[in-house]
Parts: C-alpha cells; structure tokens; sequence
C-alpha cells in the first residue's frame, strides 16, 4: 500500500477533530427512562362552547293570600326558617267561621228533614191517586214540593261544604318544602281576602334564565345543550333548555331558561352563574386535572422531552369538565406530561441530588 492512501484517513480525522472543537453545543445526552408514569398528549374532540351569565331562580316560589277575613292569630315560623310541606304556617281567628259552619249545618238539618216530609206525602199522594181517591192535580203539588225540598237539600249541603272551606282557610299551611323568604303580617293584625301573607320558595328545583345575543341563538338552538359551570369548577349538564320564542325589541337577545337537575349545587336563587352552551364540535387538548400544579397564581405541568428530562412548564387552562381540564397553550400533542406531579418532583429532586453529588 502506498503512503499517500495511508495520509487520506488520518486527514479525515483532523477535519473531524478541528470541526469538533469549533462547534461549541453540545450534542443532546438521553437520560435514563423515567421512573413515574407519563402521558402523551393528544388532540381530543370536544363540545365548542360559548358562555353567559345567567342568574338562578327557583322554579316554586310563591306568596301565599288569605282567602277570609279575620285577625292573624299565630306565625310559627319567621323568615329564613325551613318549613316541611303542609305545616302551619299562618292561623286566623275563627270565631266567625265557626258560626257561620254551625248555622248551615242547621240549615242542613232542616232541610234533610223537609225533602224526608216531601218524600213521604208525594209516596202518599200517589197511591191515593192510583186509587183514584184524590185529583191527579194533587199529585202534581205533591211532586213540585218533593223536586223542591231536594232542591233546597243541595243547596244546603252546598251551604255546609262552603263553611267548611272557609273555616279550614283559617289555617294557611305550606304547599310545598322550602325557605321563608318573607313575612307581609304579624300577629294581631286584621287581615282580607287576597291580601297577601308570607312568601317562600323551594330549593329542590332550580333554574337559570340566561340573555343570549341573536347571533348564536340558531346555533344553540340546533344542539340544545346547557351546561352550568360553578365557582369550584365543577360542570352540571342541564335536564332541560327552553328557548323563548321571540327576542326582546330592546336588547334584541333571546331568553333562554335552563333547568337543572335535583342536585346540591350550592346555588341559592338570585345568585349568577356562568352557563355555557354548545354551538359546535373543536378539537383541543385535554389533561388530567390530577396532572396540574399550581404555585400561587401559576398552572404547570411537569412535561418530559423526547430525552427524557424533566421540566416544569407553564401552561393557560380554560374549562373543567369533571376531573379533566382542557388546555389553551402550553402543550402540544405529542408532548409527555407526568400523571403524578409529586413522583415527577420527587424524581426530579433525586436527578439534581445525584449531580451535586458527581
């Protein structure tokens, strides 16, 4: 072999060599695999939404009028105050209606006894016609007191079932559970039919009137779908989204009532609450929200590169959907988070320990 094809190879390596030293990065080093489970990233087909306020009312709520005249009497309960379905919640006087009950139970009897006398002389009259032993005009006065003393029966049992009523309006009583919201008498005051009394309401059934812009309102009609999104982050599909027929000539929005589920929410009526409704289907990312850290007023996640180190990296999150979290920037698909921040951390930890160590 000649000397000059020995020189080519030992040139090659010079240029090597010399390119190497003028190249100041360094070439990436993989770490070992890490010892905590990870997830890749992927894009995910969710519901687009948009949202409004809405605010909360409840869906039975009532004031209740008295129905007779007389003095209130007792107020068992004050407002605030939880009252069970049928309980007492205002009694009147009833010294007048009393009277009035036992007078048409009286006419009653009266008139009992009457149509029992009628009865008895029609039954009578006609057999003394059959017999011909009386005119048969006779018999004809005989059937008009009879009709008219059934006629007068009725009309005094009538008379009873109205007393009655209005003695049992003496005693107003709660048609449904719920809270008093507010007492229009007090104790002692004199009271008439139709003048109202207490008001209340039923946390069992909740609803939320929201103001839509017309703009969206084709969209949101075409899915039907509501979701309430309370403060803790939590999401609760609506059982119900009617949407008013026409738009107010002022505002020019739509009213749109969504009916919730028989849940504890922790939403009192009055109070407003972001409800956000589906227009459409987006692909975004999604991550476990277990998979968050939080460090004041800053959300991360602890992401690992395709060389397996470990950073802790920035993310902006929007909606919660259960014990998920949908992710606006920040992460890619395909990027690997850490599913436990505490095991990334910790792992984390022990690399740095290791280094100082070395």
């Amino acid at each position: 072999m000649s000397p000059k094809v020995r020189l080519i190879p030992l040139a090659v390596i010079a240029v090597a060599l010399l390119a190497a030293c003028g190249d100041k990065t360094p070439l990436p080093v993989a770490s070992a695999p890490v010892q905590f489970e990870t997830l890749e990233v992927a894009m995910e087909s969710s519901p687009r939404e948009r949202a409004w306020d809405g605010v909360v009312e409840a869906v039975n709520q009532a004031t209740l009028s008295a129905q007779t005249a007389g003095r209130v009497l007792e107020i068992p309960f004050d407002v605030n105050d939880y009252v069970e379905a049928g309980q007492v919640v205002i009694r009147f006087t009833d010294v007048e209606q009393l009277s009035v009950s036992r007078r048409a139970s009286a006419t009653l009897s009266a008139a009992q006894a009457d149509a029992a006398e009628a009865e008895l002389a029609f039954g009578r009259t006609q057999a003394l016609v059959a017999k011909q032993l009386l005119a048969r005009a006779s018999l004809d006065q005989a059937r008009a007191r009879r009709d008219a003393a059934r006629a007068a029966l009725e009309s005094a049992r009538a008379g009873v079932s109205e007393a009655g009523e209005q003695v049992d309006y003496t005693v107003i009583k709660a048609p449904y559970s719920g809270i008093l919201t507010e007492r229009l008498v007090e104790v002692g005051e004199s009271v008439r039919p139709g003048q109202p009394l207490v008001s209340g309401l039923s946390l069992d059934q909740l609803r939320v009137n929201v103001e839509v812009p017309q703009s969206d309102i084709q969209a949101i009609r075409e899915h039907g779908t509501a979701t309430v999104i309370l403060t803790d982050g939590r999401r609760i599909d609506a059982t119900g989204v009617v949407i008013f027929p026409y738009a107010d000539p002022k505002t020019h929005s739509f009213r749109i009532r969504v009916e919730l589920p028989k849940a504890s929410t922790g939403l009192q009526p009055g109070m407003t609450v972001k409800t956000a409704f589906k227009t459409g289907d987006t692909e975004r990312i999604v991550v476990p929200a277990a998979a968050l850290v939080s460090r004041s007023e800053v959300t991360a996640v602890y992401a690992v590169d395709p060389a397996n180190r470990v950073s802790l990296r920035q993310v902006r999150i929007g909606h919660r959907a259960g014990d998920r979290v949908e992710v606006l920037a920040g992460l890619s698909a395909g990027d690997r988070i850490a599913v436990d921040p505490l095991a990334a951390l910790a792992y984390l930890t022990a690399q740095r320990t290791e280094s100082v160590n070395e």
